[in-house]
């Protein structure tokens, strides 16, 4: 990659993993180039409006991204990032909501479980798990293996108080062997 050329880069956590995405534009030669994990997936030359977006796509499951450059002031640009329609801090704070993930080390190999608690989609470490839901006494408990690790991650509503308004949430809690952990 021509790291003088780098002009912005983030990083995007999905449910199949964390990516890296890497711009290169050349101002001067036209040039732009998008990687994701280190990978090329969009290369372009000579283009001779320097403004626009550069759409893509990252992951497993293929979420849209798209790239805005804006011009500023003079030569100066501004680089933002969309993903799945949204700005970067959106779809970030959005993911917060509709996930939740837990970082743990099984037979000495990090893991990064994720569940989506809109679909109860579990997903370790890019693959999504094949996992067995059920109802039970105070909530839901979805099943799965990590190697030969019996997991389970227990969904239970909470009732809390909030200015004489009851409310309701749902905790998850990832149980690997029995073992309550931590989420991220």
């Amino acid at each position: 990659m021509l790291s003088g050329e780098l002009v912005a880069q983030w990083e995007v956590g999905l449910s199949d993993g964390v990516y890296r995405i890497e711009f290169i534009h050349g101002t001067t030669t036209g040039r732009r180039v998008v990687f994701v994990n280190g990978q090329e997936v969009i290369r372009r030359d000579w283009m001779f409006k320097l403004v626009g977006k550069e759409t893509f796509a990252v992951g497993g499951t293929d979420v849209k991204a798209t790239i805005n450059i804006e011009a500023l002031t003079g030569f100066s640009y501004e680089y933002s990032l969309a993903v799945d329609g949204k700005s970067l801090e959106k779809f970030i704070s959005n993911r917060a909501k509709t996930t939740k993930t837990w970082l743990l080390k099984v037979d000495g190999q990090d893991c990064r479980v994720v569940l989506e608690k809109d679909t109860m989609d579990v997903w370790c470490n890019g693959q999504k798990m094949d996992a067995m839901g059920e109802f039970v006494d105070g909530g839901s408990e979805t099943h799965f293996m990590v190697g030969e690790h019996d997991c389970c991650i227990k969904a239970t509503s909470v009732k809390a108080t909030n200015g004489g308004k009851k409310q309701g949430s749902i905790v998850h809690h990832l149980l690997v062997d029995g073992e309550t952990l931590s989420a991220l």
